[in-house]
């Protein structure tokens, strides 16, 4: 293990190595600010609201950048990923996926981790809203017992992915070590009545699909891209029966969708809904009517819809097994009345 971390903390030395010209050639090409850097912060510093899954943090309303802290302890649990199925996850702030990030572009985000003396394994994090070398995974590295904190300027407006990248990486993202960081765009977003926090992953246990009792994670099944699971914010039926999303006919609803892998790509669906607009990560862009969307491992979207009839609509991974056979289902419940224009029975229609 410890072999490993070394040679992960020396990739990112030369990945340092490599991208510092790059970014003084930038700097001579393009002089003054960076883009998305509002000047210095203004005001007293803010504590981040963080919120656990489905949960997103309110709109950024204020009109200047600041300085926001965030602050996250990493949390090794043991709890169910399927009835009777227990699993060890490696978490930030006790949930998978990791708690949200809300924060406006141009912000200077001081990241404080804190890693527990009960930890078993050092962890660190890598946000890819960071503009540096390994988004922050070198200074953040904390053994058990341990704290790390760094600072960096949210540049670029969007919604990103986080996640640990100690050694061996794959364990820890396979584990649940990642979650979203959103960076509002200074005019923010168009104003909806839902916003919900959705996040995909795959999970490899020793045992098969629903083997009951305690599961340990399978790294031959994770190298061969082998999932047992694949989940909507790690457990199967944490978006189903009672805790379903939720949502009233007439109103819009924003979903925050990102794919921690570590190894799938997501073709991410309602079924039974047509996104309005679906955002690839940055705000410069959007596509409408969007049936399907691919999300990569690492990668996140931001779709938005309209809920115009009743009923129940299920989130799904269109790779359709993993939905059926592996536990990658969701539902959102939508209250109201009927619209038999719009959709009805044929003998309704009649």
């Amino acid at each position: 293990m410890t072999g490993r971390l070394c040679t992960t903390l020396a990739t990112l030395g030369l990945l340092a190595s490599l991208a510092y010209p790059v970014a003084v050639l930038s700097a001579t090409d393009q002089p003054g600010a960076a883009p998305g850097d509002f000047g210095p912060p203004q005001g007293q510093p803010i504590h981040a609201v963080l919120t656990s899954p489905p949960n997103v943090p309110p709109p950024i309303e204020r009109n200047y950048p600041a300085l926001v802290i965030v602050d996250l302890e990493v949390k090794e649990v043991k709890r169910e990923i399927a009835d009777g199925v227990s699993y060890d996850f490696w978490t930030f702030g006790g949930t998978v996926p990791g708690s949200f990030i809300r924060v406006r572009q141009g912000d200077t985000v001081q990241l404080r981790l804190k890693n527990p003396p009960d930890s078993h394994m050092p962890h660190n994090i890598d946000l890819h809203a960071v503009t540096g070398p390994g988004g922050g995974a070198a200074m953040t590295l904390a053994s058990p017992g341990h704290d790390a904190t760094f600072t960096f300027k949210a540049l670029n407006a969007g919604l990103f992915v986080y996640h640990c990248a100690a050694a061996p990486v794959g364990m820890h993202i396979a584990n649940g070590m990642y979650g979203l960081i959103q960076v509002d765009p200074p005019e923010g977003l168009p104003k909806v009545d839902r916003e919900y926090y959705v996040m995909q992953g795959d999970f490899y246990t020793n045992g098969k699909y629903h083997d009951q009792g305690m599961q340990t994670f399978d790294m031959e099944k994770a190298i061969d891209e082998r999932p047992t699971y694949v989940l909507f914010n790690g457990r199967e039926g944490a978006l189903t029966g009672d805790n379903a999303l939720k949502a009233k006919v007439g109103e819009t609803v924003r979903l925050f969708v990102g794919n921690g892998g570590p190894n799938l790509v997501s073709s991410f669906h309602v079924i039974g809904a047509i996104f309005d607009r679906v955002w690839d990560g940055s705000y410069k862009h959007y596509e409408e009517s969007v049936q399907t969307t691919l999300i990569p491992a690492g990668g996140a979207k931001v779709v938005q819809f309209r809920t115009e009839v009743p009923g129940t609509f299920l989130l799904v991974d269109h790779s359709i097994f993993r939905t059926f056979n592996q536990g990658a289902l969701g539902m959102l419940k939508v209250d109201g009345p009927a619209a038999p224009a719009i959709y009805s029975s044929s003998a309704a229609a009649r």
